[in-house]
């Protein structure tokens, strides 16, 4: 029988050899981690800087600035970058510069014009703020919109004859007036811009296409999209840029709007097709609520390549 001794006394253990390190191989690598994007603005009429992140798209930049700020979204017509003044030249489209400062600018005063149309075009050029809002980005010298003097770059376009286009994009409102019958007044109701002293009386318009302001080159950006997630990249190469201003420059002539967002992405879907009859059917798949003509994806799609020839 054992003794209580025996029963109490610890058993020796084997020993086990010694666990060596893990190779550099087993440790999966750690993930890169970005830092946090904060944004500095302010309302382009006068305010304090408020900071602002964390947003993917236009809509949710809006809600951002608004709280910021302690406003509606709905009171932001749209934004510029790195300039308070009402430039078309400095709009926010679909990218922003990680050191780009952005200043909101918020609903004005509200008026309404009689316009009649003696002309088939009015002389405007509709973008939109991608939340909503379409407004008056250039006005053509000498055009039927040129010599009502309340009318104004900027502007947005809140209603046609009374029914509100508030939702509705650029290329619609675009199409309803081009629609308008000649020789019949009708009315816009417009929504100017807050404005601060120094811009009280600026009445911008030009019937050039200067090119669209974009972030400096070698600068990251954060591209926002409408489906997706915003994404950090590049700025656009030196093709890029002529190809995009080359499609808007289109767009306007063909459809009377402009929007470097879409034009960018007719470019990037142009890279990733070999024919003008896959890029058709692309754009068809990716924009066919624009229902583009025939011949406007034709021209497109020569610009496109004149665009690369000349940078290479």
């Amino acid at each position: 029988m054992e003794s209580a001794a025996a029963r109490e006394a610890p058993r020796a253990e084997t020993p086990r050899a010694p666990v060596p390190p893990p190779s550099p191989a087993e440790h999966p690598a750690a993930p890169r981690v970005r830092p946090r994007l904060v944004f500095r603005t302010q309302l382009a009429h006068g305010s304090p800087t408020g900071k602002i992140e964390g947003f993917t798209n236009v809509r949710e930049l809006y809600a951002k600035i608004a709280e910021a700020f302690g406003i509606a979204p709905t009171e932001i017509l749209f934004c510029t970058l790195n300039s308070h003044k009402v430039d078309m030249q400095k709009l926010l489209g679909g990218q922003i510069g990680l050191e780009d400062f952005i200043f909101a600018h918020v609903r004005g005063e509200t008026k309404e014009v009689e316009v009649t149309k003696t002309e088939d075009a009015l002389g405007l050029t509709i973008t939109d703020n991608g939340a909503g809002y379409a407004f008056i980005k250039r006005i053509k010298e000498g055009s039927i919109i040129n010599r009502i003097e309340a009318v104004c770059v900027g502007d947005s376009i809140e209603a046609i004859n009374d029914h509100s286009i508030v939702g509705c994009r650029h290329y619609e409102v675009a199409k309803m007036l081009r629609e308008l019958p000649k020789s019949q007044p009708f009315t816009l109701r417009l929504v100017q811009p807050r404005r601060a002293f120094d811009m009280i009386g600026q009445r911008s318009r030009s019937s050039k296409c200067p090119v669209e302001a974009r972030v400096a080159s070698g600068r990251e950006t954060l591209r926002l999209r409408s489906g997706g997630a915003a994404t950090v990249e590049e700025a656009p190469s030196e093709f890029e840029e002529e190809a995009s201003r080359k499609v808007d420059d289109l767009l306007e002539s063909y459809m009377g709007i402009r929007d470097p967002e879409l034009a960018s992405t007719m470019v990037e879907t142009s890279k990733k097709t070999g024919s003008v009859q896959e890029f058709a059917r692309c754009l068809d798949s990716v924009l066919g609520e624009f229902a583009f003509p025939d011949e406007f994806v034709v021209e497109v799609w020569a610009a496109i390549g004149e665009a690369r020839e000349a940078c290479g």
